[in-house]
């Protein structure tokens, strides 16, 4: 399950990027929502809004270490955990996909605008950010699992 999310995560991804790159110029917004959403091609050469720019190879050893430490921990999870395992496949296939663009271009091709913030992203992102987000609930539900009993519970007195 998680591979072929990942799959096609990154199929998604790298399509998308693809489009963008022959049909819009660098820079130049085209307003999907006019003042909400626009698709601005950007070429990114670092991470997260920009930050530690031109240090491809780090976020390449990084990117493979995070697909790589994803897979190995996949298989520990129990099948059951279905949207854990997709969440995982999101965030392996996102990494994947930004991976890719650092492979060939040396920079990331973000293209999604939403005016609400200043961060222009990609598929890869979004579906780091949810399978992170996802990845984040299981982890509260589970450290909820293991906190010790409330105080509030009757104890016997000592007598």
């Amino acid at each position: 399950m998680g591979f072929l999310v990942a799959l096609v995560v990154v199929l998604l991804d790298q399509g998308s990027k693809y489009l963008v790159q022959m049909k819009l110029e660098v820079g130049m917004p085209i307003p999907v929502i006019p003042k909400f959403f626009y698709l601005t091609y950007i070429k990114n050469p670092g991470a997260a809004f920009g930050m530690l720019a031109n240090r491809t190879q780090f976020f390449l050893f990084i990117s493979l270490a995070v697909i790589v430490i994803i897979a190995y921990y996949y298989r520990k999870v129990p099948k059951k955990w279905v949207l854990l395992r997709i969440g995982l496949g999101m965030q392996a296939g996102g990494a994947a996909g930004n991976m890719i663009d650092r492979l060939r271009f040396g920079t990331v091709v973000d293209f999604l605008d939403f005016h609400i913030w200043s961060y222009i992203f990609n598929i890869a992102d979004a579906a780091i950010t949810v399978g992170a987000a996802i990845l984040a609930l299981y982890l509260i539900k589970d450290s909820k699992k293991k906190e010790p009993a409330s105080s509030g519970e009757s104890r016997q007195s000592e007598g």
